[in-house]
């Protein structure tokens, strides 16, 4: 689970798993059982937003921004994704919750996403703007994947 930059942190675990970067001899599996992204900064391929050039550095090769704009490249071993973005949201752009989404939807992998009018970023476990709680739908959502009781 991840929010914002943490989103991007917890979007890379899911799609990198396969890549150990420290030493693994016990070969442990390191894909997550399950997502929650709340307005994660996973880039939508064609641009650079200003978020993805304050994580990347000013002087980023091309090397390294290609790397980082195919680095959420889903498979059908991505795990399922629960996405929570508020549409104002002026920092992380919704689109960047809304296409990783559509890609998983598209392959298969069990997704849902909230979709918050109002909210802004940083909004956390309570959206301010709204009476409904997305953390409910979350519960239900991970219930049905049989990941709670």
């Amino acid at each position: 689970m991840g929010f914002s930059a943490g989103g991007h942190l917890a979007a890379t675990l899911g799609t990198h798993f396969k890549k150990a970067l420290i030493p693994n001899k016990p070969a442990i599996n390191l894909r997550p059982d399950f997502m929650v992204l709340g307005y994660p900064v996973v880039t939508v391929p064609d641009s650079l937003s200003r978020v993805d050039r304050m994580l990347l550095g000013p002087a980023a090769s091309s090397k390294k921004i290609k790397q980082y704009l195919e680095g959420f490249a889903v498979t059908a071993q991505t795990p399922p994704t629960f996405f929570v973005h508020a549409k104002d949201d002026k920092t992380v752009d919704v689109r960047y919750s809304t296409t990783f989404y559509e890609k998983l939807q598209k392959i298969g992998v069990p997704t849902e996403i909230y979709l918050y009018d109002q909210g802004g970023h940083g909004f956390g476990l309570n959206n301010k703007t709204s009476d409904k709680k997305w953390t409910g739908r979350l519960q239900a959502w991970m219930k049905k994947q049989h990941l709670l009781d």
